[in-house]
């Protein structure tokens, strides 16, 4: 039975995906709905100038479709599952706008920051009080250790800062082909399995149906990428899985699982702190990938590292929560 759920919400959003990109992209296309590329990017990039954008729709789609139908048929459609959808389809949503500003108006910046921080402090909040309302847990744990804090109203805080943090952290992160396709896919799939571990049914239904998801996307985004996701599925993908965490009370654990995001957005804030303080950078660019890609890595390179550290991540992770 279990093979059976795991293999059938996979291929449900494998198939998805794979069935709506040949119809969206060149639907993206005539719109003109391409990605502008910021001047000061690596050169090699700017080759990549009116690639179709805003392919996280089909993300968004697959995910949805895919985890009513399949929590429907296995499991049941409960608060958790409400939940996971109202913030993937809110930082979607989000990202969707961010998207069309830069597309349509031409703005590369899109939404200005504090719009963009105000809708996820909103989504955020509003994800805590429904939290609240059920009477969920606020304490947080540190693995490895007997070590937890409840730590009451403040949680609110955390929710915040963790939505927030690991929203922008993959969006921050996709910044090459393939990269967040599948290193989203590897941080889903482990906590589809630790989901699993825990009864949590609806919860590992929803993760695998991302990794169907954004596996069918990659088929179209690996190098060279014929679709960009934008910010409609990194925002969407980042607020989902931070959700995750939550709502499995293993909020910490993401740090580890979703390592290659911690480390992009590490390497930008130090980037920044480093030129401000001292005037000198720490890396070529940042983040961290385009330090990579001027040191003379191909991209492909790049991406396949960053892949597999992902995935040393997630096993790790696994490993410390199942059998440590």
């Amino acid at each position: 039975m279990m093979e059976q759920v795991i293999l059938f919400t996979i291929l449900v959003g494998f198939l998805i995906s794979v069935i709506l990109s040949p119809i969206l992209i060149p639907f993206l296309r005539r719109l003109k709905f391409g990605q502008s590329i910021r001047e000061e990017g690596p050169k090699s990039h700017q080759k990549k100038s009116g690639t179709p954008t805003m392919g996280g729709t089909m993300i968004l789609l697959s995910i949805v479709v895919t985890t009513i139908v399949m929590t429907s048929k296995y499991s049941e459609l409960s608060v958790q599952t409400y939940l996971l959808l109202f913030v993937t389809i809110g930082f979607g949503l989000l990202g969707f706008l961010d998207d069309f500003i830069k597309v349509v108006m031409k703005r590369n910046l899109g939404l200005t920051s504090r719009q963009k921080l105000f809708g996820q402090i909103v989504i955020s909040f509003i994800f805590y009080f429904i939290l609240r309302q059920n009477e969920f847990s606020t304490t947080v744990s540190i693995p490895l250790t007997d070590i937890s804090f409840d730590l009451g109203w403040l949680y609110v805080f955390f929710i915040i800062f963790w939505l927030v943090g690991f929203s922008n952290a993959v969006n921050l992160t996709d910044g090459l082909d393939g990269l967040v396709s599948g290193t989203a896919a590897i941080a889903f799939g482990a906590f589809a399995v630790l989901s699993w571990n825990q009864g949590a049914y609806d919860v590992a239904i929803f993760s695998l149906a991302v990794v169907g998801a954004v596996l069918g996307f990659l088929v179209f985004n690996a190098h060279p990428a014929k679709v960009f996701m934008g910010d409609t599925g990194s925002l969407a993908l980042g607020g989902a899985i931070a959700t995750i965490a939550i709502l499995t009370k293993l909020e910490i654990l993401l740090i580890i699982i979703g390592g290659i995001f911690v480390v992009e957005t590490l390497s930008v804030i130090l980037q920044v702190i480093s030129f401000k303080t001292t005037g000198k950078r720490i890396f070529r660019m940042s983040p961290l990938h385009h330090h990579y890609e001027l040191i003379g890595w191909s991209e492909w390179r790049v991406v396949v590292t960053f892949w597999t550290v992902g995935l040393i991540c997630a096993v790790l992770g696994i490993y410390i929560e199942v059998w440590l």
